[in-house]
């Protein structure tokens, strides 16, 4: 039969990073596309003793219906967290406990978004939160990101002419998918500026705690003393992204109409991922873990910093300071789509740029290199041959 979808979704496309997964599958494939963390990283002795024990001991409460909410103890869990690690602490907050953070983006959406509403988002942007966003018909506009962040010149013009403005969106720490972290001068400008404009603030720091070089930036989230930030947590970087659990800390109203639509979507958050979670923060080391963490990005990312700089000159990139990706700009020479296409015909595959933009129409000179989740081997031999194909395109 026909079917007949509703206007939300009618026009939204397929992920195109999901799409590339399809060829990334091919053993033969080096897979620089997806956004996932090192297997060395998982945490799976950690994860299996915890596993063990909450069944042992609490198999009930790990196989029963749990609260919307999420696990009081891994609530609480979060906001001594928030506090010790990033002092986080807005009065009048409360914690939700989300499928992944990227649920986060979806339970707003819901919950503020009316059709025609604007959501401001960096450009480029994270494809997954601008889908969301999509789905219930929000006009995206996108701000250019400069090397520390957003335009505010251009964030403020957006917010003095468009009155349906309902939140900005901002990845201030390693952002998906250019690697930039912005500054603490723009971060104090953009919660400034949502002040002055009477607008939320939706602060996603999936990338935060994978930091191996520089200073640690405050989260726009410590300025805030009215409820005005949401702030996106997970641990699907820190200790698994199957177990599909994260965190969101807002205002305890906002908060209580998530938890509303919340119910409507999935109930609760898988409770004996939140079980082994809060078992593991607690019998573990987490401050150890992460470091080690950052000591497994930090090597890799060298690895994939040797290999541009020595095999493929031709592509110009950011360096980071943390994070899972890599920014990659080609000559003016070379399409940048024509090139992503014939980089999974040599076996390679990446994100195209387009995909992370409000408009994926718009000209794009840039793709994505996830350096993460390849072996080191496959890293360096994926980075040279997509240098030996940007070196031998006609008219290079």
């Amino acid at each position: 039969m026909e079917y007949r979808f509703s206007d939300r979704v009618s026009n939204l496309k397929p992920s195109a990073i999901r799409e590339i997964f399809k060829y990334a599958t091919d053993p033969a494939v080096i897979s620089l596309s997806a956004g996932n963390p090192a297997p060395d990283a998982f945490p799976v002795d950690a994860v299996r003793a915890c596993s063990e024990a909450v069944l042992q001991e609490q198999p009930i409460d790990a196989l029963q219906y749990s609260v919307t909410e999420g696990l009081p103890a891994l609530r609480e869990d979060v906001a001594v967290f928030l506090k010790q690690h990033c002092s986080i602490a807005t009065p009048g907050d409360a914690v939700l406990i989300t499928s992944g953070a990227e649920q986060i983006m979806d339970l707003l959406g819901k919950s503020v978004l009316n059709e025609g509403d604007t959501v401001v988002c960096e450009e480029p942007s994270f494809i997954g939160a601008l889908n969301s966003f999509r789905s219930y018909n929000a006009v995206l506009k996108g701000v250019p990101m400069q090397e520390d962040g957003m335009d505010l010149a251009k964030l403020e013009e957006i917010l003095k002419t468009d009155k349906r403005v309902k939140f900005i969106y901002t990845i201030p720490n390693f952002q998906n998918p250019t690697g930039l972290t912005t500054s603490w001068e723009k971060r104090r400008g953009i919660y400034a500026l949502a002040q002055k404009y009477n607008t939320l603030i939706l602060e996603d720091n999936p990338y935060g705690d994978l930091r191996f070089a520089g200073e640690a930036i405050p989260a726009i989230k410590t300025l805030d003393t009215e409820g005005r930030v949401l702030y996106a947590g997970t641990f699907s970087k820190t200790i698994s992204p199957g177990m599909r659990v994260g965190f969101a800390a807002g205002g305890s109203a906002l908060i209580q109409k998530m938890v509303v639509c919340k119910q409507g979507s999935d109930v609760h958050t898988n409770i004996w991922s939140q079980l082994v979670i809060h078992r593991f923060l607690h019998g573990w080391d987490f401050e150890k873990h992460l470091k080690n963490l950052q000591k497994i990005y930090a090597q890799k990312y060298a690895v994939a910093e040797k290999a541009l700089r020595e095999t493929a000159p031709l592509l110009a990139f950011r360096p980071i300071e943390g994070g899972l990706f890599l920014w990659c700009t080609l000559p003016d020479s070379i399409p940048m789509p024509a090139y992503c296409k014939a980089a999974v015909l040599h076996k390679v595959c990446v994100v195209p740029g387009n995909a992370f933009l409000t408009d994926e129409t718009q000209p794009c000179q840039s793709f994505r290199i996830n350096y993460s989740s390849p072996t080191n081997e496959d890293l360096a031999r994926g980075i040279a041959i997509l240098g030996e194909l940007a070196a031998k395109w006609p008219n290079a």
